[in-house]
């Protein structure tokens, strides 16, 4: 097929498809006029990458997982044909999320403390300018 059949059969732009295929994560046979020709097993592929994109992995992350790209989505998740360090993998990147998510509570804390110090009378600019730096560190 075609890269234009594998994006409407996957949902990835062109694009991302001749992305993914520059990070080695695709591959694709070249025909005597120089278009990409995917296999069937390039829409699991494509699929499977865009859901670990999805999920916060980055190429890197996902460079670890190649041997299990080809399978079908449900059996992917099961796949333990990748080496051991997928595991770790994924570890390591639910904690980088993690302390993204702490830090974004944070801000929203500080947003919202802010925004209510506000709200509660800051009626001149001198009281505007006390509020917004009460509380920086």
């Amino acid at each position: 097929m075609q890269i234009g059949e594998l994006s409407d059969r996957t949902g990835a732009s062109r694009r991302s498809i001749r992305y993914y295929e520059q990070q080695g994560l695709l591959e694709a046979a070249r025909t005597s006029k120089g278009w990409r020709e995917y296999g069937e097993q390039a829409v699991n592929r494509v699929l499977n990458v865009r859901a670990l994109l999805a999920a916060g992995l980055t190429v890197e992350d996902i460079r670890v997982v190649v041997p299990c790209l080809d399978m079908k989505t449900e059996e992917f998740l099961a796949c333990d044909d990748g080496p051991d360090e997928v595991l770790v993998v994924y570890e390591q990147r639910l904690a980088v999320v993690e302390a993204r998510a702490a830090e974004l509570r944070r801000h929203r804390t500080e947003l919202v403390a802010r925004i209510a110090r506000l709200r509660a009378g800051a009626s001149s600019p001198e009281d505007f300018a006390r509020s917004l730096s009460s509380t920086d560190a």
